[in-house]
């Protein structure tokens, strides 16, 4: 699947981002309880602009995480219904600018606005895109059973079904064992 690199890049972090909880995490913690856990998901997700680095931001975003993690399994036509609630609420602006290594690209809230707000109308745009190409398919809870783990399958096939090889490869050898023990 091919969308603007921005909107690849954007899918990542909301995978990463929904990831960190306990349920999804590899550590079977929520990896995202402290402002430093927050700063370390940060760094090289190429937000810019206003990041205050305390209790309220964290809190914030945990909201922003439950939110986003609601929608990423929403039909398509609800999940509009939600995206054009947070671009709403937010009050999003469009518009085009270039920073840093990045060339054009959208920004649709100031510089100062909260973290957890541009988190939710950067992943509101990238959602956007999913729905008009109709991928919303491609969004996905990964299949291990025991895992909550999500992922946004952008490869040319659409065959993704686990959120990390870990999860696949502890699904494949469980399947493995399970034919070895019946032959």
């Amino acid at each position: 699947m091919h969308f603007a690199p921005d909107t690849n890049d954007v899918l990542a972090f909301d995978v990463a981002l929904l990831n960190t909880v306990s349920t999804a995490s590899r550590s079977g913690t929520d990896e995202l309880a402290t402002v430093s856990q927050l700063a370390d998901l940060l760094a090289g997700s190429g937000f810019s602009g206003r990041i205050d680095h305390d209790e309220q931001e964290l809190r914030e975003v945990h909201e922003t995480r439950a939110d986003l993690r609601r929608v990423w399994s929403l039909d398509r036509d609800d999940m509009v219904v939600e995206l054009n609630g947070w671009l709403a609420t937010t009050g999003a602006t469009p518009r085009l600018v270039r920073h840093d290594r990045l060339d054009w690209h959208v920004h649709a809230t100031p510089d100062d606005a909260p973290l957890a707000v541009r988190i939710r109308v950067e992943a509101a745009l990238a959602l956007v895109d999913v729905v008009r190409s109709d991928e919303t398919g491609r969004l996905r809870v990964c299949e291990a059973d025991d895992c909550d783990g999500v992922l946004a399958d952008l490869s040319r096939n659409g065959s993704k079904r686990f959120c990390s090889v870990r999860c696949g490869n502890r699904v494949n050898m469980i399947a493995f064992r399970a034919r070895s023990a019946g032959g």
